[in-house]
């Protein structure tokens, strides 16, 4: 059983940050890393990346 809930936790951390980048692009929000400008494409990859490891960690729990 707590396996099965560490799996979902951690997909739902992920879906928020996924949540998090896709609301930077549509907004088109500035994100400043020590004066440097983080470019869009960043957080394109970042939602990739993050729903993939949230639809595994899904899938994970499903199964566990």
């Amino acid at each position: 059983m707590a396996k099965k809930v560490y799996y979902y936790v951690v997909s739902m951390v992920f879906f928020v940050v996924m949540l998090l980048h896709l609301a930077r692009i549509v907004y088109s929000w500035d994100a400043v890393v020590g004066g440097a400008v983080i470019p869009l494409w960043v957080s394109w990859a970042a939602v990739v990346i993050a729903g993939y490891l949230c639809a595994r960690g899904w899938m994970f729990a499903k199964n566990a």
